[in-house]
């Protein structure tokens, strides 16, 4: 599915604040004026203004869901004025609806307080949309499978900082998945793959951070370690299994205005795991160009480099590559098993106070496997 942000419509809104503003007494300095010789300096304030309050609308297509409409919402912010040591909380949302009864709807939050001490991250999300699988394996076929799953999620780990930079706390999950439709020739059926009853699962665990990142949500330097063991026992829901995750970055400066970015994911499955809830290559963070979950099993490994580069005002580009893999056990990893993924993207500043972009990024891989992705914040 190629998803496409109507950048038009954004930049309309823009400018119909700056014309309202412009029916008001101008209270720009002269000595700033001079600076902006072009006005896009005081058009771009209005415009963040006018985007910490309007969602983004946002359009696509795919010949599987139809036209599909939505509206899209980021917010980094400060908790309380009093408290000046904390590191801004992050909001974000996003709803669609298509016309062949597709819909996606989640929120996405970072919440930081009581002087750094508490973080508390969490992910909600309804869906009911297509899933495409070429396999339970690390096999690419001709033609992925379409299933229909509809799921309920509500995830994420509260931690509280231990040491300076180092947090540890509680992961938790409940999942329900259900309404699931195959073809009756799917290999989920011809298999009799678990899961495809669906079922409610909920899970609690461990887990532990390590944080140096001068900005969570766009880094130019530090480290960050997440690590995290959830476990899903047998009379909690109808699946007995534990899912265990490991996701390490780091971020290094060489010259101002580019960064080098880097990060290592691992994530590994055990016990009676539908297959729903095996972990996933491909997305809009890791392996972009690949769907998410068009290849699952008990193991993921994945890499990825990239390259931020400033351009010009809120303007920027970035270029990465990544290799991942799914295996059924970590002595299946090989290193020509790898998948490759690479692509440009291109960065628009729409917070200056807290440094963060609407990213639009292009992901391909051989053989045609291509994914476009508009979202708020870096990859990783």
């Amino acid at each position: 599915m190629k998803y496409l942000l109507i950048i038009s419509i954004f930049l309309f809104c823009g400018e119909l604040a700056s014309a309202q503003s412009a029916e008001k007494k101008d209270s720009i300095p002269a000595s700033e004026k001079k600076k902006d010789s072009t006005g896009f300096d005081r058009f771009n304030a209005k415009g963040e203004k006018l985007f910490k309050i309007l969602p983004v609308p946002i359009y696509s297509y795919s010949p599987e869901a139809g036209n599909i409409f939505g509206l899209a919402k980021f917010n980094v912010l400060n908790l309380s004025k009093k408290d000046s040591i904390s590191k801004p909380s992050k909001l974000s949302g996003v709803f669609t609806a298509s016309t062949l009864g597709r819909v996606n709807a989640s929120i996405a939050s970072t919440l930081i307080f009581d002087e750094d001490k508490y973080m508390v991250i969490s992910y909600v999300n309804y869906k009911k949309e297509p899933e495409y699988i070429w396999d339970i394996g690390n096999t690419i076929t001709d033609d992925p499978e379409q299933d229909i799953v509809e799921r309920f999620v509500f995830a994420g780990s509260a931690l509280r900082q231990v040491k300076k930079n180092f947090y540890l706390g509680l992961a938790f999950d409940v999942s329900d998945y259900f309404n699931i439709t195959t073809d009756s020739n799917s290999f989920l059926v011809t298999d009799s793959v678990t899961g495809l009853s669906g079922g409610t699962s909920i899970g609690l665990g461990l887990a532990a951070a390590y944080d140096t990142r001068d900005n969570r949500y766009n880094a130019s330097k530090g480290s960050y370690i997440i690590g995290t063991a959830v476990f899903y026992p047998s009379n909690w829901g109808p699946y007995p299994f534990s899912k265990f995750a490991l996701d390490a970055r780091k971020y290094v400066q060489p010259w101002p205005g580019k960064i080098i970015a880097g990060q290592v994911t691992t994530s590994y499955t055990n016990g009676v795991v539908p297959f729903y809830e095996l972990p996933e290559m491909g997305g809009s963070y890791q392996m972009r160009g690949y769907y998410e979950g068009g290849l699952r099993d008990n193991v993921l490994v994945d890499a990825q480099v990239e390259l931020r580069l400033h351009v010009w005002n809120i303007f920027g580009v970035v270029g990465w590559f990544g290799v991942g893999q799914v295996q059924n056990s970590y002595s299946q990893v090989a290193m020509d098993q790898f998948h490759l993924s690479y692509g440009p993207g291109l960065r628009i500043r729409v917070d200056s106070k807290h440094n963060t972009n609407l990213r639009f990024d292009f992901g391909f891989g051989p053989n045609g496997i291509q994914g476009f992705y508009v979202n708020f914040g870096e990859a990783f």
